[in-house]
């Protein structure tokens, strides 16, 4: 199993960053299960993480029945929003792109509660699409791609949707990232898949297939990357796994007494290992879960929901290999954020004006 590795900022964590690295940069990722925060300075090949806060806060809880975000979601979410804004302040945070995801996009009043996230907290959270949201996340993974493989599928699991893109390592340039040749959302995250099929009293095989047949309904009908599905029925791809279902599979499978990331992300996992994982998860009942240092109580019920969907996609789209991934949308704002500095200052060296910052 290779040594997970030091990519932009996932094993740099420095919280005593010195007066003189640098500015400060944050991303802040709000989706249908949790709040996270991002905050780092530039660094030789990526940045270095100052700071990182995360709380599962169930924005979506309810949602897909009501559809509208509930009054005790809003104020958990609010809650972590308030911290996440103070650590912000705090830093002195040069630049900060605040993003809302699946939740906040379908929900009747998503707008009206990103309006009092503003004026409560200061955070002006913008909504981003889909295709956005699964363009920062391959580019939040892009140092877990095996560049000896053809092509790659990274699947980002959220709480409210999952994003697929499929990657064409073949026609990657000697330098920059490899082209998304297509991407799919689908409105079904771990939050809504465990909502729309309630666990009972314990875990069946049969309960956990249909979840799985939902899932593979919802991708079956997508055709757009059909030029590279023979890369993968001969094995010449690999999976990348980005959320917090899949990282707490990966640090059950290790076998972790606590979730380190430092352990986890960038591991590799083959199709038997995955399937054995959640065989051991549906051998637990919801408190066995729970009592797992890699799940905890607030994902115990929704762990499974993740296994599930990985399960889906491993069916329709086969690879020996998946990499765990304990990164994502955060990481890829943050690449961004920092890119655009570099070309701001590139342009000031040739003495072109920069354009404002947003």
């Amino acid at each position: 199993m290779d040594e997970a590795p030091r990519a932009p900022g996932a094993s740099m964590r420095d919280r005593d960053r010195s007066a003189g690295a640098g500015p400060c940069y944050a991303a802040l990722d709000l989706g249908t299960n949790n709040c996270r925060l991002l905050i780092a300075t530039p660094a030789a090949g990526g940045f270095r993480v100052v700071e990182a806060f995360s709380r599962i806060v169930r924005l979506g809880e309810g949602l897909s029945q009501s559809g509208r975000l509930s009054d005790a979601a809003m104020e958990r979410a609010l809650a972590a929003l308030r911290i996440s804004a103070e650590k912000v302040r705090r830093r002195r945070v040069a630049r900060l792109r605040a993003i809302a995801t699946q939740a906040c996009r379908i929900a009747e009043n998503g707008q009206a509660f990103l309006d009092r996230v503003a004026e409560e907290t200061g955070l002006r959270l913008q909504i981003i699409s889909p295709q956005e949201e699964a363009r920062l996340s391959v580019a939040g993974c892009l140092n877990l791609l095996d560049r000896s493989a053809e092509a790659a599928l990274v699947v980002d699991v959220g709480g409210g949707s999952t994003e697929l893109s499929w990657v064409d390592l073949k026609a990657a340039p000697p330098s920059g990232p490899p082209p998304v040749r297509a991407w799919l959302s689908i409105p079904v995250g771990v939050v809504t898949l465990a909502e729309r099929f309630p666990e009972g009293e314990t875990a069946t095989e049969g309960w956990f297939r249909e979840m799985v047949e939902a899932v593979k309904a919802e991708i079956a009908a997508f055709r757009r990357a059909d030029p590279l599905r023979p890369i993968f029925e001969a094995d010449r791809a690999h999976l990348i796994g980005t959320s917090g279902a899949i990282t707490s599979l990966a640090g059950l499978h290790l076998n972790l007494p606590r979730y380190d990331r430092s352990r986890v992300d960038g591991i590799w996992m083959t199709r038997d290992e995955c399937d054995a994982a959640a065989g051991r998860l549906l051998a637990l009942n919801a408190r066995e879960r729970a009592g797992e240092p890699c799940i905890g109580p607030d994902r115990a019920d929704l762990v499974l929901a993740g296994a599930a969907i990985l399960q889906a996609v491993q069916e329709l789209w086969p690879c020996s290999r998946v990499r765990v991934a304990d990164r994502g949308l955060r990481e890829g704002i943050l690449i961004s954020l920092m890119a655009d500095r570099g070309r701001r200052r590139r342009r000031r060296r040739r003495g072109a004006p920069a354009p404002a910052a947003p």
